[in-house]
């Protein structure tokens, strides 16, 4: 089952990707990004997580995906062969803030260890 589920979350990543592609024109400064999908094990919800750059504008345009779902759930009906599609929820991305963040507090300890390193090496001479 959990084989079934992987591959329709794929499905589901490649033809949200398609209709958000192809259907809304977002502001050139904006980057959008459909980061991955989780389906619900019995398959009546599917989440798809959405990565805004920059993230001050993630809500508007969560919301304004929201508002559209109906007409992106209808292509999705018509586009798929399989019963029963997912209902399709669009969630704000958190794990790529938190992976950015683990990222910068492990850049600082290199920097704070470098500049220890390179102290400890002026002191011997």
């Amino acid at each position: 089952m959990a084989d079934r589920i992987d591959k329709v979350n794929s499905l589901l990543q490649q033809e949200v990707g398609k209709i958000l592609l192809r259907d809304f024109a977002f502001s050139p400064e904006i980057l959008v990004t459909l980061t991955r999908v989780e389906t619900t094990g019995n398959l009546i919800e599917a989440k798809c997580y959405i990565s805004v750059f920059p993230d001050s504008k993630a809500d508007g345009i969560i919301n304004a995906l929201q508002k559209s779902v109906y007409d992106i759930q209808y292509k999705i009906n018509r586009t798929l062969r399989m019963r029963p599609i997912p209902k399709i929820k669009f969630v704000k991305e958190t794990e790529i803030a938190k992976a950015a963040k683990i990222e910068e507090l492990i850049y600082r300890a290199n920097e704070e260890t470098n500049k220890v390193e390179s102290i400890e090496k002026e002191e011997k001479n």
